[in-house]
Parts: C-alpha cells; structure tokens; sequence
C-alpha cells in the first residue's frame, strides 16, 4: 500500500468562525495525534485530501514544516449534504506497527442461479501492518447454491493479516429466490395468525347476476313501443 504525501500547515486559529474561514479557502481543518505526543493543529489541502481519503485506510505522509510523520484517518467528518470534508482526525503510525482496521469485503461471481446473495458483513476488522493495509478482501460465490453461508473465519486473508472479527460472524449468506406463490402464501399464514380476514371474490355469485343484468336489458330491447 502506497503512501500519499500531503503538505500540512500549523494552525493556530480555533473556533467554528476560523474553521469556516479554513474550509472557505479550499482548506480542511485537522489534528494528529498518537504515541504519546501533544495534538497537533494543522490545516491540509482540501483537493488533494479529498482524494487520498476516497480509498478506505489511507495511509498519509503529513509534511509539516518539513518534517515528515506516517498518518492514518481515523475518524473524518462529512458535511451531510455538500461533498465536503468538515473535519479530519489523523492518528500517527510507525512502519511495522500492527494496526487494526476495518476492511471492505467485496463479492465476486455468479451464485447458482435462482439464488440471492446477501452481504451480512459489509467489512472484516483485521490487524495489519501500518504500511500494508489491504484495500479489500475478495469472497468468491461462484457456483455457490442455496444454503451456503461463508464465515469471517473461513475466508482467506491478505499475507500478514490476522482476523479480529468473531470468527463464526456471518459474512455471506446464499440463499434460494422466493417465488411468488411462496410469498403469496407466506403472507396468507402471516395474515391468518394476525386474525385478519381476507374478502374473497365469489365468481360463482357474480356470475348469474351478471348474466341476470343480460336478459333484463335484452328484454327491454324486444319489448314493442307504445307509439307505433
């Protein structure tokens, strides 16, 4: 996993006021901290931020002052409707240390077909290497038929990593396609033990009104008139 390089710059104004004032020049608002030092303030470059932290764990090189420091993200505030970053905690890290991280789980293939594939877990906590931390971690359903369930310990990890997450969690799950008469009758059931009723067309009643309706009005059609 590659490092991307981000020039930093002190910051010695707080408050939402200097934070506002930060974002409006295309700047995002900061702090990193971690192995014992004092926090530190900084603002980073709001375009190049925004792409180094689209990938999930990104490791960072923060220049501050011309001094580099590893960094990685761990906890980033979004504006909850502009696409913009409001706030980033950075937490300092050493080559070699073990970190751990949440990880994407991604599903690839085709199950067997008239099956659905369900993503119980959409991510794995595993313990890495600072410096090599996966982008994502492949399941294969391939050819899976209904019933199969695969299992955090079951999946094959990165080299180096080591599962945190409980190892009998439920990741995918292969499931058979409900048709639309087994839900039909699955409602039914449901609604029959909720004590509801359902009005059912009588098709024998309706009939012979219908076809009462018909011969009163042919009736009126034959019957001769007055003024002739």
């Amino acid at each position: 996993m590659s490092d991307t390089k981000l020039v930093a710059e002190a910051r010695t104004q707080f408050g939402k006021g200097a934070a506002r004032r930060i974002r409006r020049d295309h700047k995002i608002p900061a702090v990193m901290y971690g192995h014992g030092t004092a926090p530190v303030h900084i603002t980073l470059p709001g375009h190049d931020t925004m792409l180094a932290l689209k990938q999930s764990n990104a490791l960072l090189t923060i220049v501050l002052d011309g001094d580099e420091q590893l960094a990685l993200a761990k906890d980033i505030q979004r504006d909850p409707i502009k696409p913009v970053i409001e706030h980033v905690d950075l937490v300092i890290v050493r080559r070699g240390e073990r970190v751990v991280v949440d990880v994407p789980v991604h599903v690839d293939g085709e199950a067997a077909p008239e099956t659905i594939v369900t993503t119980d877990h959409t991510s794995l906590q595993l313990e890495v290497e600072a410096t090599h931390i996966p982008e994502s971690i492949s399941v294969s359903v391939d050819g899976a038929e209904a019933g199969t369930q695969i299992l955090a310990g079951q999946i094959q990890l990165p080299e180096g990593s080591t599962l945190v997450t409980d190892p009998e969690a439920l990741v995918v799950n292969v499931t058979a396609q409900v048709s639309e008469e087994a839900l039909e009758a699955e409602l039914a059931d449901a609604e029959a033990e909720a004590g509801i009723e359902r009005e059912e067309h009588d098709e024998a009643t309706d009939e012979p009104a219908a076809a009462a309706e018909g011969e009163a009005a042919s009736g009126d059609a034959e019957q001769p008139s007055d003024e002739a």
